[in-house]
């Protein structure tokens, strides 16, 4: 029995297919981890009466922000939906179904990054309606500006410039939009009480230390799905993205160790500083590049969340806008500098789209916040009664503690 060349390519296609399915379902589970990252972090950084409250929020904001991606948010930064039969839906080993819940870990880390910022005082339902317009209108519209083309931005900047803007895995999309709408959320949220004592600041101590730095390995494990299988099928696999990761995360390492002082948890958030500057630029630089962008990062979010703690109003618990919000605007330039040819990148990028479209990823995530808090905030409120938030977001809304009393 002969087999024709036209079988040859069919079972071909059909392997190939089944193959990128599999290879981005690996990356999409990996990145879903990350959440449970996400999670001990805060557990491990929140006093002892927010710790359940932590763990709630982050699962209930990503079954908020699965529905509002999947009926909304997807659509706005893609223009698909999944309203066609299953049979259609499950075409090409339902390589496209795969894809959602890809990017979905991806707009559900909104929600997770601004939890960080704004907990132990922030009201629960009123910040789940939050996240549903963020991660279903306000993510979605940048997401689909960079990585789909949407509103011209990205033909204008290449007309202009001769390049459109490069954030291959989420420095400015995910990280950076993140990190600046949960500074809207803690500015709308004030201090927590307690954090000026007779006119001085007061830093509360992370309440568990082991389950702090079980999120940071947790997330740096993950961050390796986050990046690497960005180029979202097997064929565009790159040990250069992996190395980049590696080399950055070390950077942001040492450069916490050194600028941190042996503190735990600098030392702990530096590799996520590192690997937040990474993303943008990781398929392009060469790997001391990496290094160089990962150290800056790491010594970034430890002075300024020295300088936010102990010298302004920004009560950010987590530090999530230096994290985040800076460290990955930082990743956006630096993959306009590091990725050039002249420093051993790869090349394709230009510096001052790098800057323009950082930029605009800032005014989009602002612009939106400022809409969405500003209308719950005066339409519910956002923050906990000062009784709920001395008894602690466990009791006042879970009504539970996270340790029995025997």
């Amino acid at each position: 029995m002969s087999v024709t060349a036209s079988q040859v390519h069919g079972a071909v296609q059909t392997l190939t297919q089944s193959s990128d399915t599999l290879f981005l379902l690996l990356g999409a589970i990996m990145v879903f981890l990350m959440h449970a990252g996400f999670a001990f972090l805060e557990v491990g950084t929140v006093r002892h009466k927010n710790q359940v409250n932590a763990l709630v929020k982050i699962l209930a904001d990503f079954g908020i922000s699965a529905l509002a991606y999947f009926f909304i948010g997807y659509w706005v930064a893609y223009g698909a939906n999944f309203f066609a039969d299953a049979q259609t839906l499950s075409q090409g080993n339902g390589y496209e179904l795969v894809k959602f819940f890809f990017l979905l870990t991806f707009a559900a880390a909104i929600p997770a990054i601004v939890s960080g910022g704004i907990a132990e005082r922030a009201r629960f339902y009123p910040v789940l309606i939050a996240t549903f317009f963020t991660v279903g209108l306000v993510y979605p519209v940048f997401e689909g500006m960079i990585w789909n083309g949407n509103f011209g931005l990205q033909a204008w900047f290449e007309s202009q410039f001769g390049y459109g803007f490069h954030d291959f895995a989420g420095s400015v999309v995910v990280h950076g939009v993140g990190g600046w709408i949960a500074l809207v959320a803690v500015l709308f949220l004030g201090m927590r009480k307690g954090r000026i004592r007779a006119g001085k600041h007061t830093n509360f101590a992370p309440s568990n230390i082991p389950f702090l730095a079980l999120g940071a390995w947790i997330l740096c494990v993950g961050w390796f799905g986050f990046n690497v299988m960005s180029a979202q099928t097997l064929n565009g696999i790159s040990g250069l993205v992996a190395m980049n990761s590696l080399m950055a995360m070390v950077g942001g390492i040492v450069a916490a160790l050194i600028a941190g002082k042996n503190d735990p948890g600098f030392i702990h958030n530096g590799p996520l500083a590192g690997l937040v500057a990474v993303c943008a630029g990781s398929d392009l630089m060469h790997p001391i590049g990496a290094l160089i962008t990962g150290a800056i990062a790491g010594a970034l979010f430890v002075y300024l969340f020295t300088y936010l703690q102990n010298r302004t109003k920004i009560d950010d618990v987590l530090g999530v806008w230096p994290l985040h919000g800076v460290c990955g605007a930082w990743g956006g330039v630096a993959a306009g500098i590091f990725g050039q040819t002249a420093l051993g990148g790869l090349g394709g990028v230009s510096i001052t789209v790098q800057l323009l479209g950082t930029i605009t990823g800032i005014a989009v995530a602002l612009i939106g916040a400022l809409i969405v808090y500003g209308i719950i905030d005066k339409m519910s409120g956002l923050r906990l009664s000062e009784e709920d938030e001395f008894n602690g977001a466990d009791l006042a809304i879970h009504k539970i503690s996270s340790t029995s009393e025997d």
